[in-house]
Parts: structure tokens; sequence; C-alpha cells
């Protein structure tokens, strides 16, 4: 890959800061190869969407669709079936999916200039559900890859008259999570495909809605009528609509003399429809005019992606192609894949996995060809037929797929109403080159990055606030039932505050100040990276010292209520997930804080871990009674042991719960209050005249043998 300035710039954007970032450029300057060296290189844990199937598979990743689950059809935020009541919306996402979007550091959408402005707010607001509810997109790094010149998104009559109200335009700049959220523009400005300064001129002219009489004069200069091209030269039309590409292929193949062959493609696992690279049903004869669809994948390079040629000797089993050359390829069928992101079990990392597989010959009829399909191939001869051009932006792609002025041929002049701009691309582009970044400005947001990661590693807010709610629910629903916990629970909060809280707070000014005073070089401070070891030392044995009794304690606490059980297993859980996401950074940055190490750390201890199965009532048809440690609450171990051991026995003998018997509640309280007659059995919480008459005598039995044995 030929390296540039813009691609030195947004490589060091994407790596070193958290700052989102458009990518954009003509036709042919090189996106997608950027992408893919993206991919290569990236430390951060990336995935890739797309808004087409086709787009999807080009660009190695899935579709916006399918990857977030979203329903098609417009998306309105503020209207009450996406605020809870829709239920498909609300998506049902399966763990191993949110643990890839809570893990998730970058998202790459390819070809966003076809994704609407309300698609892009449905990203956002299932991003920000499973990580930062208060920032756009979650707080996760955007790379937006496309060209507005070239195809816009779609929006049907009935969508545009709901999304009217809501949205300025359909384009994606006009999101509202995008204008809520810092970005910078780039644009590759180094044209590969194209040589022709004067051809490239034009189409810049075309591009940035220039088109003055000389540039249409010299433009249908290439306007040949009835032009009947040299069979050997591999042109290909260029159609504005679907059914004009099909006609023309059907009809130029049923012109073929000689025998049709079928070939259909092996499909296996997941792979969509709307993804086929290809027909499925691949119809050729001898003669026909047919185009590569993917790069060759051997070592030989012989076809790219687009390359025509023409179908000399065809059977049953194989399939011969010359290029305009004169070069024979043995055409053998190529795989495309469906690639689906799991996460490594052993790795933690976010991986593609293939979910599904389609084997075809990479080969289609290539006489005529949608401007929508040919938006990133290239062609050496191309017949244009855009005189019923009816969006922004197809012309320019159709013209831009050529290599050539004199490759190109239209069939219809090009006139001013072909031209079709809008006025919301041409004040947008306008923008691009004022929030291009200079290198102050990335020298800036690099230091900020890097402050905002060390401080948030320092910053314990959350985690107080999560003891904060449990302590609540511990005294609001285990006061009386576990006192000694709800205290443990409001002491642990008030010294984790002085001793963890709030000197984290003066840790992070401190931080901050060290940072400021060496701009040049804080990456490699060396008094910053022992404050730092220091620092995660002391909190790392805070958080031990505090915490682990706790979490000790309140792993004993059984809980017969359904509801309260619910309630209080939530309150400790998130505590405990919150807990082991700080625990496993501090420790990843123990000997050194790097953007790479922390941001690594972070997110493999976000994928979420099995729950531990909570403290629950014993299964009433179990075998064998299982031991269990006695809470400190409990004034009388031994006789608590005992009532447990009847309750179970007795449960296994009704086939009934153990918790009908006796609650737990009611079983702390005989052991507690001692009681020796059926009046104070009663006055016990949980127990009444039923359980008195049916288990009451045996009850007080087991409490006077208990104090006999005393």
């Amino acid at each position: 890959m030929q390296t540039n300035q813009q691609f030195d710039l947004a490589f060091n954007l994407l790596q070193n800061t958290g700052t989102n970032l458009f990518l954009t450029g003509k036709a042919g300057t090189g996106k997608t190869t950027f992408l893919k060296r993206l991919k290569e290189v990236s430390p951060k844990r990336m995935i890739v969407v797309a808004p087409t199937g086709v787009a999807a598979i080009n660009a190695g990743g899935v579709t916006i669709h399918s990857f977030f689950q979203l329903p098609f059809g417009p998306y309105i935020p503020s209207s009450p079936e996406y605020q809870g009541g829709k239920q498909d919306f609300k998506n049902q996402f399966r763990k191993d999916k949110i643990n890839i979007i809570r893990s998730m550091d970058l998202l790459v959408i390819d070809e966003v200039s076809m994704v609407r402005a309300d698609l892009l707010d449905a990203i956002s607001d299932v991003l920000r559900r499973y990580k930062d509810h208060n920032k756009p997109f979650g707080g996760v790094q955007l790379l937006l890859i496309g060209d507005l010149q070239q195809l816009a998104p779609v929006a049907k009559d009935d969508e545009w008259n709901l999304l009217k109200e809501h949205y300025p335009s359909t384009f994606f700049f006009d999101s509202k999570a995008l204008s809520e959220s810092n970005y910078f523009c780039i644009e590759l400005t180094h044209v590969y495909r194209q040589s022709d300064t004067s051809f490239i001129n034009l189409l810049n002219n075309i591009r940035e809605n220039k088109f003055d009489d000389d540039t249409l004069y010299r433009l249908n200069q290439r306007y040949i009528p009835d032009f009947q091209p040299d069979e050997r030269a591999g042109y290909i039309t260029l159609t504005t609509h679907n059914y004009q590409a099909q006609q023309i292929n059907n009809r130029k193949l049923a012109e073929l003399s000689g025998q049709a062959y079928t070939f259909s493609a092996e499909i296996n696992n997941d792979f969509p429809e709307y993804s086929y690279p290809t027909d499925d049903k691949l119809i050729l004869k001898c003669g026909a005019q047919v185009m590569f669809v993917k790069n060759d994948s051997s070592p030989e390079k012989r076809y790219y992606n687009g390359k025509i040629g023409k179908v000399v000797f065809i059977n049953p089993s194989k399939i011969t192609v010359v290029d305009k050359e004169g070069n024979e390829i043995i055409v053998e069928k190529e795989t495309w894949n469906n690639v689906k992101y799991t996460i490594n079990p052993e790795t933690q990392e976010i991986t593609e996995t293939i979910s599904g597989t389609f084997s075809q010959y990479p080969l289609k009829t290539a006489w005529a060809i949608t401007i929508h399909k040919s938006q990133g191939l290239t062609f050496e001869h191309a017949i244009i037929d855009a005189s019923a051009a009816f969006s922004h932006g197809q012309v320019y792609v159709a013209l831009s797929r050529c290599k050539t002025l004199e490759g190109l041929v239209l069939s219809s002049q090009i006139t001013r109403n072909a031209m079709i701009s809008d006025g919301r691309i041409e004040a947008f582009t306008s923008s691009v080159d004022s929030r291009r970044p200079g290198e102050d400005q990335i020298r800036r947001a690099q230091q900020q990055y890097f402050t905002e990661l060390i401080c948030e590693l320092f910053d314990f807010n959350n985690l107080q606030q999560r003891l904060q709610y449990a302590a609540f629910t511990v005294y609001g629903n285990l006061q009386k039932l576990y006192p000694e916990l709800s205290v443990q629970y409001s002491n642990t909060r008030d010294v984790f505050r002085s001793t963890i809280t709030d000197v984290g707070e003066r840790f992070i000014q401190q931080l901050k100040r060290m940072i400021a005073e060496n701009p040049d070089n804080y990456l490699h401070d060396e008094r910053i990276q022992e404050r730092v070891r220091k620092g995660v030392a002391y909190f790392l044995e805070q958080i031990d010292r505090l915490c682990t009794p706790l979490q000790e304690a309140s792993d004993n606490v059984e809980i017969d209520n359904k509801e309260v059980r619910k309630t209080v297993t939530n309150a400790f859980n998130k505590l405990n997930e919150d807990l082991r996401i700080k625990l496993s950074a501090l420790q990843g940055c123990k000997d050194e804080f790097t953007i790479s190490g922390y941001l690594s750390a972070k997110a493999k201890a976000s994928i979420e871990q099995p729950a531990k199965a909570p403290a629950r009532k014993r299964s009433e048809k179990s075998s064998k009674q299982e031991k269990q440690e006695i809470s400190t609450d409990i004034k009388y171990p031994e006789l608590y042991a005992r009532l447990r051991q009847w309750r179970y026995e007795l449960s296994v003998e009704k086939d009934l719960p153990p918790y009908t018997i006796l609650q737990q509640k009611a079983l702390i309280g005989v052991v507690n209050t001692l009681p020796v007659s059926g009046r104070d059995l009663l006055s016990i919480p949980g127990i009444g005249k039923k359980i008195v008459e049916n288990y009451g005598a045996k009850l007080l039995e087991i409490v006077d043998e208990f104090k006999r044995d005393q």
C-alpha cells in the first residue's frame, strides 16, 4: 500500500485517540485499502459493519441490521414504540453478542454514504444500552468510511414523511447522536484508479457540482449514437435500474448459439440470499461476456473484482475465460465467507468466525450491470446509460468506475438534469476541510485520550454508587433477617468512600498535573509510571481488605421470598461485576500504563462471566443435603443446623420445597428467640396458626433438646 500524509494522519488518529473519524475521498483513493490495513495492524477491538449484504461481504464484516438486530423501517427515537414498548427492538441479545458490544473499542461503518441518519441513531442507542449510557454511541470510537458524492441512502416517501419531522435530511451526518459527538474528517486525495489528469479534473468538477458548459461539452464528446463495441474490447454497460441490466444480459446470452450450462452454488450454514456475490444458479454459454466478482485467491493473482473477460471453453466441470490481453484463465470455484463475531474463550479477544460459506465460480454475465452494484469496481471499457439517473451521485459513480475517458462511451447524452445534486451534501462537504485535524489538534486529542483513560483507571465513583445501592438494598430487605450484614455494608460503604473513592479523586488531580507539566513526553515519563504503580498497589490492597469480607458474608445469605431474592441478588451481582472489571483493569496496569494495555485489560474483563448461582432454597428432591456456611447473624449455629436438618428431612418426606414448611426468616427467629410455647412461636415473623398447628410441637421439642444439651 502506498502511504501518504492522509493515510498516516488517519492511522495516528485512530490508533492513539478516542476521537471519531469520517474518512472520505474520491472514487479510487484507497478507502477500502485503508480499512484492510487497519484490520491487520490495529490493537483495538474492532467490529466492521456495512449497510448492505454485498458491501458487508466486500468489507469483511456484517450488515448493520444483523449485527445490531435492528428492525427494518424508520427509527424514531422519541416514539414510545422504541422507548420500551417494542420488544423486538429492545433486542433479546444473546450473552455472547452483549459481550462483544461491551468489549468493543472501535466500530467501523463502511459505505456510510448509504446509511440513513435514523439508522445511525439506532446504532447509538444500542451501544448506549450496553456501554456508557451517557455518551453518544456508548463512548465507542467510530470510523465512518464513504464518499457522499456516491450513492445516497434510500427512504421511501412514507418513511420520509415520518422522518422529516425529526431530521433535516436522511444523510448520516444529520444523525442526532453524531451531532452530539466530536469528530474529525480526513479526505484521501491521491487517486489510484485514474492517472489521466484531464479525466481526474473532469470527474472532480462533476463531484463538486461544478459541471459548467465546458465540462458537459467534454463529457458529451464521449456520446456515440448506436455504438457497437468490439466484442474483444470487453465493454460493460452501466444502467440506473436493475431490470435494464437484466434485460441486456438475458438478451445477449440468448443470442449466443450453443448449449447453456447451469452451475449451482454450494451454500453452507448461514449465508443469507441478500449477500450472494453472484447467482446461486449461474447460467453461462461459450462466448458469454463475464465479469469476475472476486479477487483471485491464488498466488498468481490472474484476475480482480471487476475484470472483464469472455468464456472460450465451457463444460459441466470446466470454465476457461480469456481477458482482453489474450490471457487464458481456467476458472476455479471461489468461496466467500459470511463473518460472525464471537469472543474467543481462551484469549477473550473479539474474533471473526465463519458462520456460513458461498462457493461458486466467481463470475457473472457482464454485458451490463447497475451503477449501484458497480460501486467499488474498476473497468477498462464501459458504456454508460445515465439518462434515467434518479438520485444524487449516480452519474459520478458510473463515470468514476472507468480508468480513462477514452474507455468510456455514453449511450445517451448527459444533461444538467441528470446531474442531481443535494444542498445538504454540498453544505456538509464544504465543512470537511474545517474538520480536518492539524498536528496540534492530533497531539491534544492524543494527550486528552491518554489522560481520560488513566483517570478512568483511578475513578471509583461508579463502584461507590454500586456499593451505596447494595447497602440500601440490604438494609431495606434484610435488615431484620441479617442485621449484622446490613451494618457491615453500611460501614464498608463509608470506609470505601474515605479510603478509596476520595483518595482516587485526589490521585486523578495529581496525575492530570503531572501530564500537563510534561506535554511532550508524558507517554514515557517514568514519574507518571511510578505514580501509577504505587497507586495500583494501594487500591488493590484497599479493595481486597474492604470488599473480600463483604463478598464472603454475602455468599451466606439465604432468602425465601422470590422477589426479595431477585432484588438482592441483582444488587450483589452488579457490585461484584463492577468490582471484577475494576480489579482486572488495575491488575493489567500494575507494571506500566499504556493505552493498548489498559484497553485490552478492561475489554477482556468487560466480558460477562457466568453468574454464580445465588443462594436459593434447597431443591425439594435432593437426595443429599448440602453443607452451607452459617451466617454470623445467627445466634445459635448448632440449633440452626438441627432445625434446617429437620426442615430438609420433612421436605423430602412430603415432597415439598423446604420454605413451604418453614420460611427462612421464621427459622432464624426460632433460633434466636428460643421459644417455649405456642404463643412465643406466634410472635415470630413468618409463623402463623397453621405452622403452630402442624409443626409447633416438634419445633419446641428441638429447641428444648438443644437447651438441655448446653
